[in-house]
């Protein structure tokens, strides 16, 4: 049995899903039909995402692979400490939890953003 694979979203992932990004598109598509893939989208990059390319916030929403991560309080507080909501939150969804000790890998088409940033890096660009 594999292990399961976490992979977050950042919001140039998100934008670059919706411009048709092959990458991204097979990771939306391995969620959707692969046990034990899963992907997420921080709500404040998905509200990014949104603002940068209008539509792709609602349309990634609906997608039944991707779940939606809440600004909740440990997030909120993690994200009040940095200037960047979008990349505050989607580093802060990549750290460890119980349901993923090893956290999640960042998906990103700025992979230089994250140098330093203690989190994997997946980097979408074709």
């Amino acid at each position: 049995m594999s292990e399961a694979v976490h992979i977050v979203l950042d919001e140039t992932a998100m934008v670059a899903a919706g411009q048709g990004n092959v990458l991204a598109s097979r990771l939306i598509h391995r969620a959707h039909a692969e046990p034990g893939w899963y992907l997420y989208a921080p709500a404040c990059a998905l509200i990014e995402a949104g603002r940068a390319r209008p539509g792709t916030a609602e349309h990634l929403a609906a997608l039944p692979g991707l779940t939606v991560l809440d600004l909740d309080l440990p997030a909120a507080l993690a994200v009040a400490r940095h200037e960047t909501w979008a990349p505050a939150h989607s580093r802060h969804a990549a750290q460890p939890t119980p349901d993923r000790p090893a956290g999640a890998i960042v998906a990103t088409t700025a992979p230089k953003r994250w140098e330093g940033e203690p989190v994997r890096v997946l980097n979408l660009t074709p």
